[in-house]
């Protein structure tokens, strides 16, 4: 995640007029009780950053069309949406109105092209090796950034900005048709931004990790104005804080909604491994979406994809615990979903890690530095 634009994203102060009129004050939060005993489950996944942004392209091959569309980095559920109806134009361009057709992969990016697909009139059979929650895309954290790794900065030209922001309004007008349902797959929900040494300091980067473009200012309307806090207006043991309001994705409730939402319109779902290009003309469709994330690296040897490792641990549900809470400065996020509080934190050398071991003294360690602020 680019904390640092999340961070932008929550510091602009919000004056009152002299006037306003009194309301009750905001519910203070509810303390979280994080401590390394309370840990459920640790997951990590690989987010598939591509230097150049995003590959949504098509070509022939093997007698087919193939439309690629992968490297999302950690703008995957953020972005999936708007990127899918980019992809949707080039399946339209090369398909028969209510075709069959291939997508490979059962992450986000898979999931919802697949759903875009069948909204646009397409019969689709999803191909994948694994199926959630055994998908990357299963250990993301769940915040909207679709921002995060997305390209480098020297990629990010007006043009390719302009595409992006478009994806990025595009998959925000989807992911709000999915709040109020009962399962909560998509919510708002506050969040506070702390910080021991203040706010106007600059953050350390990862080892290896390129320089990103600032993207935030582009769709600073979807976001509520961020708040400056008092000291008296926040109960954390931290210098300063900021309150920010954030979409949050709840993705085990999220991912059973797709798939159930992809079999009630005739989806197919098939479990297949492909290990190489080959394997795409073994199949009957005449057009596949390939929509492998990182998988594409080996099946394709894309040299521009770097693994990005990722790591979440699970914390005993605590319903009464609705914010999140960013700690600027010791690199840990948690947040408030239905399946857990979710702890979040980077390691200083996963830009271009791909082990996928969990490691529990990490998050026991990110755990620990969170509880310092209760």
């Amino acid at each position: 995640m680019q904390r640092r634009h999340l961070l932008a994203a929550g510091g602009a102060a919000l004056a009152l007029p002299a006037a306003a009129l009194d309301f009750a004050p905001p519910r203070a939060p509810a303390a979280m009780r994080v401590s390394p005993d309370r840990i459920i489950d640790i997951a990590v996944g690989i987010r598939p950053f591509r230097a150049q942004g995003p590959r949504i392209e098509a070509e022939r091959r093997f007698g087919k069309t193939l439309v690629h569309h992968y490297g999302h980095g950690g703008s995957g559920w953020s972005l999936s949406w708007g990127s899918a109806q980019r992809a949707l134009a080039l399946v339209q361009a090369a398909a028969k109105p209510g075709e069959r057709i291939a997508v490979i992969g059962c992450g986000a990016i898979g999931l919802t092209t697949a759903r875009t697909a069948q909204q646009a009139g397409f019969k689709v059979r999803l191909y994948a090796k694994d199926r959630p929650p055994r998908v990357h895309s299963s250990a993301a954290t769940g915040l909207w950034t679709p921002d995060s790794r997305i390209v480098a900065s020297e990629h990010a030209g007006e043009a390719w900005t302009a595409g992006w922001e478009a994806m990025a309004r595009a998959s925000f007008k989807v992911h709000q048709g999915y709040l109020g349902l009962p399962s909560g797959p998509v919510e708002w929900h506050d969040g506070y931004v702390v910080s021991n040494e203040g706010f106007d300091t600059a953050l350390p980067g990862h080892v290896g990790e390129p320089d990103y473009p600032d993207l935030h200012p582009r769709i600073a309307d979807l976001r509520p104005l961020g708040k400056a806090l008092e000291a008296g207006e926040h109960p954390f043991r931290a210098g300063q804080a900021r309150r920010f309001t954030q979409l949050v994705f709840n993705i085990p409730a999220y991912q059973r909604l797709l798939l159930d939402d992809f079999a009630r319109d005739g989806g197919e779902l098939v479990q297949r491994e492909f290990r190489q290009p080959r394997d795409f003309a073994r199949l009957p469709e005449r057009l596949v979406v390939n929509c492998t994330g990182d998988g594409a690296r080996a099946l394709l040897g894309d040299t521009g994809m770097t693994p990005v490792r990722g790591q979440t641990a699970r914390l005993i549900p605590q319903p009464e615990v609705d914010y999140a809470l960013i700690y600027r400065g010791q690199n840990v996020v948690a947040l408030p979903r239905r399946d857990g509080l979710l702890i979040a934190a980077m390691g200083e050398h996963d830009f271009g890690s791909d082990d996928l071991r969990p490691d529990r003294a990490q998050s026991e360690d990110a755990v620990r530095r969170l509880a310092t602020l209760f």
